[in-house]
């Protein structure tokens, strides 16, 4: 029979939406230590307090747009941060999605009776498994710039950020002592399921402090815990592929709708000519004209223009 811990390992995988938002936004002292430490990693700022707005798992999954399992978090500046890790690319456009996250998100501040100066700063930071900017970092911070990279406001006022960590461009043969704080936490979430049976990951279980802390925070969810937890996910996911095939149908009986408007009109046109070149052949038959020199004036049999004149 395995021991608990190997169970445990086995199910955990901070991949999962859920399970990332459970590991980091619970309410709890192991769970802010290791949010602290993940935000100090990426964010690249000295991290010493943090309230996550919405510890809460949303468990209404039939809004797909609806916020659910982003991390709102507040530093003690009072600086917002969406937190969210994507695990697969959806036919939604996600970078498109992660621009609206950031102006959703700073456009929701409270600024009645205030100046805009006042305006507190927002971080969108978002993990995704794909690949979606054409360089080769892992790491990109994306600001309010013209074509030529010059911002629209100074450095120091810039107050809207989408930073994006794509985990798909980590190297993972690449040698532990050459990895640096980000993409040891990034190898650590995608095999963190594999626990001590991974040489890099028992190395760092063993001898760095910020995966200790990690893999302290992942031992305290119980095996029925993940099992909830994939549980969840899975339902997540289910409603989310429901809700993109609708959209698929949707757009699709949108497409026959305009098809059959522009048959309709189609249609009408032909019927409209249809009409005019009745006519013009009535006042031709009025002024004498004969039927076999009409057929040859308009290119058509006797028969199409009996037809035309019942």
């Amino acid at each position: 029979m395995p021991t608990r811990n190997e169970v445990l390992i086995r199910s955990a995988n901070l991949l999962n939406d859920f399970a990332f938002k459970y590991v980091f936004g619970e309410d709890c002292k192991e769970a802010n230590d290791a949010l602290k430490s993940l935000l100090t990693v990426f964010l690249e700022r000295k991290v010493n307090k943090v309230v996550v707005k919405n510890s809460e798992i949303v468990k209404d999954f039939s809004k797909m747009k609806s916020p659910r399992l982003d991390l709102l978090v507040e530093f003690d500046d009072r600086t917002t941060v969406d937190l969210e890790m994507q695990l697969r690319q959806t036919k939604d456009n996600l970078p498109i999605r992660f621009s609206y996250y950031l102006a959703r998100l700073h456009g929701c501040q409270e600024l009645e009776g205030k100046y805009y100066g006042e305006l507190k700063e927002t971080i969108v930071l978002v993990f995704f498994n794909v690949n979606l900017i054409d360089n080769h970092r892992m790491c990109n911070t994306f600001t309010l710039r013209n074509e030529e990279g010059l911002s629209f406001v100074e450095e120091s006022q810039d107050r809207m950020k989408l930073r994006t960590v794509e985990m798909a461009k980590l190297d993972l043969n690449k040698p532990l002592k050459d990895m640096n704080e980000k993409e040891k936490m990034i190898y650590y979430f995608l095999n963190c399921h594999k626990g001590m049976d991974d040489s890099k990951i028992k190395v760092m279980i063993e001898s760095d402090g910020v995966i200790q802390m990690l893999e302290k925070r992942v031992e305290t969810i119980s095996d029925d815990g993940w099992k909830k937890i994939i549980e969840d996910f899975q339902k997540l996911h289910e409603n989310e592929e429901r809700m993109e095939l609708q959209l698929e149908i949707e757009e699709a009986n949108k497409q026959v709708e305009e098809a059959n408007k522009q048959v309709e009109v189609a249609n009408k046109q032909v019927e409209q000519k249809n009409q005019e070149i009745k006519q013009m052949i009535q006042l031709m038959l009025t002024n004498g004209m004969s039927l076999e020199f009409i057929s040859k004036s308009l290119s058509k049999s006797e028969s199409e223009i009996r037809d035309l004149l019942r």
